[in-house]
């Protein structure tokens, strides 16, 4: 969960901070939101949470996939793959 008070830098002091803030990624797991101007610019996260994050979100590419097939009618029922595979079986 955001700490406002804790995760929003501005970029001076996420540059004069640097290893602090690395430190604190990796140990809480909170991302920090990085601020130029007054505006927010980045968020610096933890690899492990990076990774989780683009495993979901390649899962849900995939689901969309698969849900796109289906509503095109590009698939094969269990019935119609048995009848497949039991013919390449049999070459």
């Amino acid at each position: 969960m955001l700490n406002l008070e804790k995760d929003i830098r501005p970029i001076s002091y996420v540059k004069s901070h640097t290893a602090e803030m690395l430190k604190q990624v990796e140990e809480g797991r909170n991302p920090i939101v990085i601020t130029q101007n007054g505006e927010a610019k980045a968020v610096l996260i933890d690899v492990a949470s990076y990774q989780s994050l683009m495993n979901a979100v390649n899962l849900m590419k995939i689901i969309s996939i698969g849900e796109n097939d289906f509503q095109n009618g590009r698939y094969v029922t269990s019935d119609e793959l048995e009848g497949k595979m039991n013919a390449l079986l049999a070459e």
